[in-house]
C-alpha cells in the first residue's frame, strides 16, 4: 500500500457496508461460505468470483504489467494478478484499498496506490490498462475541457507500444433505467435516458457513443 498521494479522505464510498466487508476479508477467506450465510447484495457484489469472469476476454500473459485505474475493493484485482507478472492499483479510498489488500493478500505482485489518478506519478508504461467501472468518472479525475477524452490519452501515453486499454461501463440506457431505477451514479430516475441534464460527477454512455 502506497499512500504518498493520499490526501487523507476517501473520496468516494459505499458507506457503512465497507466495515463489514473490510471485517469478512481480514477474518477469513472463505468467501463463498460467507456470500450464503447472508442476504447482503453489497457482499456478493464484492467478494462473489463472477465479476472476475471479465478478464477472460483479455489478453493477458504472465510476462505483463497491469494498471488497474479504479481497483476498488479488488473485485477483479486478484484475477488480474494470477494472469500477469503485476498487478499496479490505483482507487480514491482507502478503505476500498485495504479491503482489496486484505482480500488479496496471498498474492505478492501487487501494489496499490491511494489517492488520485490524475494525482499518482508513475514512471513505468504498461501492457495492459483497465477502467472497468471508472471511466465514467472522468468528470472527477480529469479535470479538463474534455475529460473523457483527456482520460483515453492519459491512458494511451502509459501503454507500452502493443498494449491493450480495457474499457467496460455501463450502458446509459440499460433496460433498468427505462423501468424506472435509479441511475446507479446520480441516484435519480431517467437522468442517465434524458442525456443528464445538469451538474454530474459522473456519467455512462450508450454503446454509440464516443
Amino acid at each position: 500500500m502506497y499512500y504518498t498521494y493520499y490526501n487523507g479522505t476517501d473520496e468516494y464510498s459505499n458507506g457503512d457496508i465497507e466495515d463489514e466487508l473490510l471485517n469478512i476479508v481480514k477474518n477469513n477467506k472463505e468467501y463463498d461460505k460467507t456470500i450464503n450465510e447472508t442476504d447482503s447484495f453489497a457482499v456478493f457484489y464484492h467478494l462473489s468470483k463472477n465479476r472476475e469472469f471479465i478478464t477472460e476476454v483479455m489478453d493477458i500473459s504472465k510476462n505483463d504489467s497491469v494498471l488497474e485505474i479504479g481497483s476498488g475493493c479488488g473485485e477483479i484485482t486478484g484475477a488480474l494478478a494470477r494472469e500477469a507478472k503485476e498487478v499496479t492499483c490505483i482507487d480514491l479510498s482507502k478503505r476500498r484499498s485495504l479491503i482489496n489488500a486484505y482480500k488479496n493478500r496471498d498474492n505478492d505482485n501487487i501494489k496499490i496506490y491511494v489517492g488520485n489518478y490524475q494525482d499518482i506519478k508513475l514512471d513505468n508504461r504498461f501492457d495492459v490498462i483497465t477502467l472497468i467501472g471508472v471511466f465514467e468518472y472522468s468528470l472527477y479525475y480529469m479535470q479538463d475541457n474534455d475529460p473523457f477524452e483527456s482520460m483515453l490519452i492519459s491512458c494511451m501515453e502509459k501503454l507500452n507500444e502493443n498494449g491493450r486499454l480495457y474499457i467496460a461501463i455501463e450502458n446509459r440506457l440499460g433496460a433498468k433505467y427505462f423501468s424506472g431505477c435509479k441511475e446507479d451514479h446520480v441516484g435519480k430516475e431517467f437522468v442517465g435516458i434524458e442525456g443528464y441534464p445538469g451538474a454530474i460527477k459522473a456519467r455512462t454512455f450508450s454503446c454509440y457513443e464516443r
